[in-house]
């Protein structure tokens, strides 16, 4: 072994049960913080800024486990990517690692500012200082239609706290409108937004340039490399928990308690690329050890018939010419 893999190897072995136990704890506050958060809910924005002013404290602890979630998985990345890119002998783009850094720290910024400016905005919302901007006579239309789409008696059902549902109704859109603004006016929201999807497009390229890469040089089997990918495109579609799944999978792997143990690039120090299936039917086809070598001798020999006598007694019957014939006996009654 040379050294480059001695330095390879002595690196993964120092830092992978460490980054394997920093992935757990990542994904533990992460999920502490949605289960924090689940009590601010609400069917539309007005109703969310009620739940949100009402547990203002959830949003502010939520939002700092959030991103210190987020600057955890850090960790995990940053040690598949330098794996990957230890045995994939000069074909990856080292310069990527800029991405693996500060995507996980852009989530982490925009989850602060998201819990700033959502608390902000309720508090706006409480004091009635947002304002609407949705006219009367659209609010109007827009209650009539929702009527006609309902039907009169679900859409009585759904408006009966006021003088009359549809009244009930042009207020409650004059709300909405009221909560959108209030949010939309926040003084931190774009800034969130912002910092929100630059994270989501560079953990998508982080996971899928990393995935794609470890899956090549065998560090993630074919199964494992693919889901990493698809999850680092649904981060894109704001699905970004349900990353988890790799990262409790690649923190299993990190601290040695996978199942079917890990692929054998991380013991070769070296890339081991998973065969092809050509190449694995070929494998399939190989005779088994200790069964017969038709090249070796292991087949059953088929005793060659004797050689006609080159020089036949006189007399003697022939067949053919070409040597000795057997004399039919005649059956008896």
């Amino acid at each position: 072994m040379n050294r480059r893999k001695e330095d390879v190897l002595a690196w993964e072995s120092r830092w992978s049960l460490p980054t394997g136990l920093l992935t757990f704890v990542a994904v533990v506050i992460l999920v502490i913080s949605a289960i924090v958060i689940a009590d601010v809910s609400g069917t539309g924005e007005a109703e969310l800024l009620v739940s949100a002013y009402e547990n203002s404290s959830a949003v502010t602890i939520s939002s700092v486990l959030e991103a210190i979630g987020f600057l955890i998985l850090t960790a995990p990345l940053y040690f598949l990517f330098r794996a990957a890119l230890a045995r994939a002998g000069g074909k990856m783009k080292g310069q990527l690692v800029g991405v693996i850094v500060v995507a996980p720290l852009f989530f982490a910024i925009s989850g602060v500012l998201n819990g700033i400016a959502t608390n902000e905005a309720a508090d706006t919302f409480h004091k009635g200082e947002a304002k609407s901007t949705l006219s009367a006579k659209k609010g109007a239309e827009e209650c009539r239609a929702e009527e006609r789409d309902k039907g009169a008696k679900a859409f009585a059902e759904k408006y009966d706290s006021g003088a009359s549902p549809l009244k009930d109704c042009e207020a409650a859109e004059q709300e909405e409108s009221e909560a959108k603004n209030a949010l939309s006016d926040a003084s931190l929201r774009n800034a969130a937004t912002g910092f929100g999807l630059a994270g989501r497009i560079g953990l998508a390229v982080a996971l899928i340039y990393s995935c794609l890469w470890a899956m090549r040089v065998g560090l993630l089997s074919r199964f494992w490399g693919a889901l990493g990918m698809a999850l680092g495109v649904a981060a894109l579609l704001l699905l970004v928990q349900f990353c988890l799944i790799f990262f409790i999978y690649f923190g299993l792997l990190l601290i040695g308690k996978l199942p079917g143990g890990r692929p054998p690039a991380w013991a070769a120090g070296e890339a081991v690329p998973w065969p092809t299936p050509g190449e694995r039917m070929a494998k399939e086809l190989e005779p088994k050890d200790g069964g017969p070598d038709p090249d070796e001798g292991g087949a059953p020999e088929i005793e060659a018939a004797p050689e006609p006598d080159d020089d036949p007694s006189p007399g003697a019957p022939t067949r053919g010419g070409d040597g000795p014939q057997r004399r039919k006996r005649k059956r008896r009654g």
